[in-house]
């Protein structure tokens, strides 16, 4: 049986979700300059995994964890590891808004891969919406008037990897039962990452401990939140919520690490933000397609996987 609708609650939660996700992203940058990002994620999905875990456990529909897709459960949890690796450093050399001016290109890029790997048609407006998006990419790295580094590069490779892993999720996400699309990346998230520790680990103080448990705390409670949201709320609602996150970083940068977005950066951010927008409103339209990968996919956030669509989310 469907939730009721509750837009002012829907609201609160999603807003409240991505300000969790805002302040998350704003500890991982301020431990970015002390220690790998490696060791940051090991930390904060260690500290993730028992709110989260818990919460699968508490699930009475959980008969079993056997993964009907494994290669392709594989795959996605390969595509959420580069996209939190990739995204977590960007957040430690980039300014936060432009970091989340190019992540935002995420719903650009899954609409651009439906086409291929989902058979989605799409038509002319989302296209055209694609190709104004993707101006927006170019106006924030402007490319042979500034300076394109590493973190720009890995920024990109994150929407793209998260895109791939938001495909996926729409695909299986019929077959697999949510607590395998979120448990899977997470235990292979901590495993990988312990792999690779040892090569990057420098002893960390007790503040910086806490604060990594913050991360992964605030990641979990984020979750939550936003699950939450879907539930009571249309999907067309809170997706374009997520786009609040660059005024959190806007102010985060401000107050914390002396950055103020230039101009390029706040166009670029405006124009990816409304061809985002206007492909999520445009997929919420019955009569546009039988397929909405965007909003199927619910959350595009990368830290545990994107969030399968929740029981009682309305259909599109």
């Amino acid at each position: 049986m469907d939730h009721p609708t509750n837009l002012p609650r829907g609201f609160g939660l999603s807003v409240l979700a991505f300000a969790l996700f805002a302040s998350h992203d704003a500890i991982i940058k301020s431990l970015g300059s002390q220690y790998s990002v490696f060791q940051v994620i090991f930390f904060a999905m260690l500290f993730s995994f028992v709110p989260l875990t818990l919460a699968m456990m508490a699930d009475r529909n959980i008969d079993n964890f056997r993964p009907h897709h494994p290669w392709l459960l594989l795959f996605r949890t390969l595509c959420n590891l580069t996209a939190m690796s990739c995204a977590f450093y960007s957040f430690t050399v980039l300014p936060m808004a432009e970091t989340y001016a190019l992540l935002f290109a995420t719903p650009i890029l899954v609409t651009i891969l439906s086409v291929p790997l989902l058979g989605e048609v799409v038509r002319l407006q989302r296209w055209i919406a694609v190709f104004i998006g993707l101006i927006g990419v170019l106006v924030v790295i402007r490319p042979g008037a500034s300076e394109l580094t590493f973190g720009h590069a890995t920024a990109l490779m994150a929407a793209g990897a998260s895109s791939l892993s938001n495909i996926i999720t729409r695909k299986v996400s019929s077959d697999e039962r949510s607590a395998v699309l979120i448990l899977i990346p997470m235990i292979a998230s901590v495993l990988v990452m312990a792999a690779i520790l040892p090569t990057v680990y420098v002893p960390v103080e007790l503040p910086h401990l806490g604060a990594m448990a913050g991360i992964g705390l605030l990641g979990a409670f984020a979750q939550f939140a936003i699950i939450g949201a879907y539930k009571i709320a249309p999907a067309v609602f809170v997706a374009p919520i997520q786009y609040s996150q660059i005024i959190w970083a806007t102010i985060f940068g401000f107050l914390f690490f002396d950055e103020t977005p230039d101009k390029w950066v706040a166009i670029g951010a405006t124009i990816i933000i409304s061809s985002g927008v206007f492909i999520v409103w445009r997929e919420s339209r019955s009569n546009v397609s039988q397929q909405s990968p965007v909003l199927r996919t619910a959350n595009l956030r990368v830290d545990a996987g994107p969030s399968p669509k929740p029981k009682g989310m309305p259909a599109e």
